[in-house]
Order: structure tokens, then sequence, then C-alpha cells
């Protein structure tokens, strides 16, 4: 079993920056793809990034260029630095660890608003 915990959110105007991270409960990057997810009010669950186990990387296309996703293996921590914000950011975060398990954590908001 593994726990992941999200940290970081909270209320940003437009244009500012916020660094999200995501606390596992025990060593796993090795072994298992992490990924950010977001849900806004009304939609689905979507992927925003993702880091492989080899350290390869994907962004949605909506943040390309604004957020990066990185992780420590020595503190079980992967972040999201997102800069640039926009009010459609907006949503609750996830983290995300796939592999042999697939497991969440409990999310956190980010809300982008003037």
């Amino acid at each position: 079993q593994v726990q992941l915990v999200e940290s970081g959110g909270g209320l940003v105007q437009p244009g500012g920056s916020l660094r999200l991270s995501c606390a596992a409960s025990r060593s796993i990057f090795s072994i298992y793809t992490m990924g950010w997810y977001r849900q806004a009010p009304g939609k689905q669950r979507e992927l925003v990034a993702r880091i492989g186990s080899g350290g390869s990387t994907f962004y949605a296309d909506s943040v390309k260029g604004r957020f990066t996703i990185s992780s420590d293996n020595a503190k079980n921590t992967v972040y999201l630095q997102m800069n640039s914000l926009k009010p459609e950011d907006t949503a609750v975060y996830y983290c995300n660890a796939v592999g042999a398990y697939d497991y969440w954590g409990q999310g956190t908001q980010v809300t982008v608003s003037s």
C-alpha cells in the first residue's frame, strides 16, 4: 500500500505561481509513473503532467511551457511547478502513481482568481 499526500494548493491571482508537492509513503518512483491530474467543477478528471521512472515527461497541451513536473527520489516527492496561472487552471489537483497498482492522493484545491 502507498499513501500519496498532496500539498501546496491555494488561491493565486492570474499570472501567479504555485508549487504542488506529492509525498509518497515509500520509495516507488523507480517502478511507478507519477502523474498530476486535475478536475474542475462539472468536468472530467484530466491528465496534466506525468513523469516516468526513467525521467521522461509528458504535458497536456494546455499547460505546456507553463507547468513543470519533477521528482526528488531522496524525498519520495513529486512536484508540479505551475507558472503563469490562468483562471481555467482552477481545479482540484490530484497526484497519481501507476504501476503494479494505481494510487491516488486526496487532492488539493487550486483557485486562480483576481
